[in-house]
């Protein structure tokens, strides 16, 4: 297993689909992404109207890790803090961690990221879906404060495999994810 402090967090950009696209495959292979829809995503995630944050995790040369998130809120101020009171909302889109960093905290540091972007975007809610049969992601959720709030029958497919519904008030307030439920530090799961 590595270590975090080897793996470097930085923005997804378009030359990073391919590699991006093969974790997916290996992580989600009933239900991963498209290419097109990575592209869709990346295309607004720059720029003053940018209403998406997706970081990559780099070990070296390798992709380990990435995630996304979607924002419907006031784009930040030029510093990128927030410039008022926080009114929208934002939805995790995506979190996956490979396989060999499952457990190395690697999943937190990306959700951490997600939050700070949701809080940049001045969304007082996040929201996300997570496979019911995801465990792990759920313990890493919960950690940070998000809570079930329904499900959504039948929501991956082609699997046809529910999701529970999570959301988390205020994303500005600090959480301390240090303490794993049952050793779990890592993430692999869907928006």
């Amino acid at each position: 297993m590595t270590g975090p402090e080897n793996v470097v967090l930085r923005e997804m950009r378009w030359w990073d689909i391919e590699p991006v696209l093969q974790v997916e495959r290996d992580l989600f292979p009933e239900d991963a992404w498209s290419r097109g829809m990575f592209w869709s995503e990346l295309a607004h995630a720059r720029g003053p109207a940018a209403t998406r944050r997706y970081v990559v995790a780099e070990e070296g040369d390798r992709l380990v890790g990435y995630a996304g998130l979607t924002a419907a809120g006031a784009p930040p101020d030029g510093d990128g803090a927030s410039g008022g009171d926080a009114t929208g909302v934002a939805d995790v889109q995506t979190i996956a961690v490979t396989r060999d960093h499952w457990g190395t905290g690697l999943g937190s540091r990306l959700l951490t990221e997600l939050l700070r972007a949701a809080t940049a975007f001045e969304c007082a809610e996040v929201f996300l879906e997570c496979r019911i049969d995801n465990v792990r992601a759920q313990k890493l959720y919960e950690r940070f404060g998000f809570e079930t709030i329904g499900v959504r029958k039948g929501y991956y497919q082609p699997g046809n495999v529910d999701a529970l519904v999570m959301r988390l008030t205020d994303p500005a307030t600090p959480v301390n994810p240090v303490n794993p439920v049952n050793g779990v530090e890592g993430a692999e799961t869907h928006g």
